[in-house]
């Protein structure tokens, strides 16, 4: 097994978690009796406290010898805490054991990124095959989740996860490829502090990951609220699995085909940005209207361009913007804000927005992603100017 089929091995058990843990979590939390404001607060808190814990645990991943090592541990983390959440009686320590599953989660996927995108630069695959890899399982999960909850109990959401996880943790140590953290010793703690202080002052890298985070935040709605909305439309569970399946297709068809071919064709990550970005505000002023059925399919296609365009044109930019020494610590800070602190002051605000407008909150997440598009715009001139890499 070469290193790209080994770490889309592992793109498959963690988006195999993921696949579970975003579509449903809002239903799983509703059975037990949580409130939209409440299940806003549970799943907001820990993307809101990313952005102490993911610079602090990029800077001790980085202390390790092997790559492996720390995505092994946390993927033990992960596990342990969504457990925990499933055992859990009463909303505080539910809601603390899913604080640490889905901050392990949100750590696990930077890290694994940077791992992959050092081993396709040294080796010469491209990132988005394992990466798309990992999109495929995540549509999976969807429809076999949406399919069992027809007549499986709504805690097969958590067996889901806590078992997902588990195979993570153990595909880590016995699957990743042997890669090391730097050439020679890991800096210093300080030495890499030092890194993510010269990122904070850059400004054209500070709004580039703006520019990302406030378009891949603005689907927050969409991932809190979108099963409990198409229920009340009368859309069932496995229905709600295959909706979310389909854009997940259309983004890994992005991710296989187009995607390479952009490379080749010189078409550069500022261009899918902006694509992506009035994609996004397109696709949440139409949901804000409470669309039927038959109108969801093309929206749903949009994910292609509002999630995975964008991504990968953010991660492309971070990697180009950040030194090599700063590589994960700028991957991570990136996802703090897009993953982290936007998508999580997002999804707080999502719950009383659903609570008292229904579809009418995705409104303001058509705003949010707009922002992020006018953010995006005076990019293509800064990073000519202050980088000399200026992309059409």
């Amino acid at each position: 097994m070469n290193a790209a089929q080994r770490m889309a091995l592992q793109y498959v058990w963690l988006f195999g978690a993921t696949g579970v843990s975003l579509p449903f979590a809002g239903l799983w939390l509703r059975a037990h009796g949580l409130s939209g404001a409440q299940i806003g607060v549970v799943l907001a808190a820990p993307m809101l406290a990313r952005i102490v814990t993911g610079p602090l645990l990029a800077v001790w991943a980085d202390g390790f010898r092997m790559r492996r090592t720390p995505i092994a541990l946390l993927g033990l983390v992960m596990a342990l805490g969504y457990g925990m959440a499933g055992l859990a009686d009463g909303y505080a320590p539910r809601a603390i054991g899913w604080f640490i599953g889905a901050t392990a989660m949100g750590v696990l996927v930077p890290l694994t990124d940077v791992m992959t995108l050092r081993l396709s630069a040294r080796l010469g695959f491209t990132f988005a095959v394992p990466r798309g890899t990992g999109s495929a399982a995540f549509v999976v999960a969807n429809v076999v989740m949406g399919a069992l909850l027809l007549t499986a109990p709504v805690d097969s959401v958590i067996v889901w996860v806590v078992l997902a996880s588990l195979g993570f943790a153990v595909g880590a140590l016995a699957i990743l490829p042997p890669e090391p953290v730097a050439d020679g010793a890991p800096a210093l703690g300080r030495e890499r502090f030092r890194g993510l202080g010269r990122l904070l002052r850059d400004p054209v890298f500070l709004t580039t990951i703006f520019a990302v985070g406030a378009v891949q935040a603005a689907h927050a709605f969409q991932y809190g609220f979108s099963a409990l909305l198409w229920k009340a439309q009368g859309v069932s569970e496995a229905v709600t699995g295959q909706l979310w399946a389909f854009g997940v297709v259309a983004e890994i068809a992005l991710m296989w085909w187009f995607e390479p071919w952009r490379r080749r064709a010189g078409i550069g990550p500022w261009s899918l940005l902006m694509v992506g970005s009035a994609a996004a505000v397109l696709r949440w002023g139409v949901m804000a209207l409470a669309p039927p059925l038959w109108l969801l399919w093309p929206l749903q296609a949009l994910h292609a361009l509002t999630f995975a365009a964008t991504f990968l044109a953010g991660v492309q930019l971070v990697e180009r913007l950040s030194p090599p020494d700063t590589h994960t610590a700028a991957q991570m800070l990136s996802s703090v804000l897009s993953a982290g602190v936007l998508i999580g002051l997002a999804t707080a605000v999502s719950g009383p927005l659903y609570d008292r407008f229904g579809a009418g909150g995705y409104w303001a997440m058509a705003a949010l992603a707009g922002a992020g598009l006018l953010a995006a715009i005076p990019l293509r001139g800064q990073l000519a100017r202050d980088r000399g890499r200026g992309e059409r």
